[in-house]
């Protein structure tokens, strides 16, 4: 969080009386160079989804003439909007990420119409050409592709072949990478099964740890999980003595015996592209989307927990994925026997935008 004497949303409370500050009229303050807001919904020292962000935000300041903002905690509310508008008014910002789902609508829509010269882009699909702003936009890092790269690493890492799944919400994009994760651990290892808990939200640390428990407790001894920060899931994996696979961003050093890889998601990728299109003057994309191919998904390195076997398959995979080869090839069926499709996927084909079922191998309902 940016250090002040007042906060930017006691400063914003207080000057409500300033057209300035909170009526959007007149040009935003001027840097000498270029200054970048990022708000994080968290703490940015969370092992997870902010952490990730907050990774993308050092890349930026390491860009010469390129000065970064960010304010940390930063709840789903009007204080999200009294963020932005210090942000611009104050420290001159020409880009906004604000960077958890519940800032897009209506806080960074309407912060996007009241300042037509600056550019938001949120990390979701969700802007649309016919109903948002032409200043605002999108980019979104496809995950699915690194939870593949972990089961494959986690199918030839696993010696009871039960694999654990802890994931926050039933949604499609979750399911599509518990899917995803699952494929590619049945791709080297026929016999693994995947066993699924959800939890009901995005951050329960303690029903997270109940999870964990008693899936090792099930017998399985890897465990893997799509949350916004998976801190506990893999302490608590390494604590039972058993493998973990991460998520968002790097949890490596809190399993030095079990940890086998995680997905990352490379957001530095597209802020310092943005960046760098700003600086000579270029129009933003208004949406961006990749893995591998575009860099932007990363695997973390390999732990002590992965086999050869599986740091030598799952490599071949990421190679596989840079070069647009699927996920989801041949036949593929879901735990309750439908065939979901019999010819392969592209990694990017919108079908998998609505993903509603588990594949074959996962224990589990939607």
């Amino acid at each position: 969080m940016i250090t002040r004497s007042i906060s930017r949303r006691t400063f914003l409370s207080g000057a409500a009386a300033s057209p300035f500050v909170l009526s959007g009229l007149g040009a935003p303050a001027q840097a000498a160079g270029l200054t970048i807001g990022i708000i994080y919904v968290g703490p940015r020292a969370d092992y997870g989804w902010n952490q990730a962000h907050a990774v993308g935000a050092k890349a930026l300041k390491d860009l010469p003439g390129v000065k970064v903002v960010e304010e940390e905690n930063v709840p789903e509310t009007v204080a999200v909007a009294k963020t932005m508008e210090s942000m611009i008014n104050i420290d001159g910002a020409t880009l906004l990420f604000p960077t958890s789902f519940g800032y897009f609508n209506p806080f960074m829509v309407d912060a996007a119409k009241k300042y037509p010269k600056i550019e938001f882009r949120h990390p979701t699909s969700l802007w649309s050409a016919d109903k948002h702003p032409a200043n605002a936009g999108g980019y979104f890092c496809y995950l699915d592709q690194g939870h593949y790269v972990n089961g494959i690493a986690a199918g030839l890492s696993t010696k009871s072949n039960k694999i654990g799944y802890i994931a926050a919400k039933p949604i499609p994009l979750v399911l599509r990478n518990v899917n995803s994760f699952m494929l590619g651990a049945r791709k080297v290892n026929p016999n693994v099964t995947v066993q699924l808990i959800v939890t009901g939200d995005w951050a329960m640390p303690v029903r997270e740890a109940e999870a964990a428990n008693a899936l090792v407790d099930a017998g399985c001894d890897v465990i893997a999980c799509h949350i916004d920060s998976p801190k506990v899931v893999i302490e608590t994996a390494e604590k039972r003595g058993v493998k973990s696979c991460g998520h968002n961003a790097s949890q490596a050093d809190l399993a030095p015996k079990g940890f086998i890889t995680g997905a990352e998601l490379k957001w530095g990728t597209i802020y310092t592209s943005f960046a760098g299109l700003l600086a000579k003057g270029e129009k933003l994309p208004n949406m961006v989307i990749g893995g591998y191919d575009k860099d932007m998904v990363q695997s973390t390195a390999f732990g002590a927990g992965c086999s050869d076997a599986g740091r030598n398959a799952a490599m071949a995979a990421i190679a596989d994925l840079k070069a647009g080869k699927p996920i989801f090839t041949g036949t593929v069926k879901s735990n309750t026997g439908k065939v979901i499709t019999d010819k392969d996927t592209p990694l990017y084909d919108p079908k998998l935008e609505t993903t509603d079922y588990l594949v074959e191998g996962i224990i589990g309902s939607v």
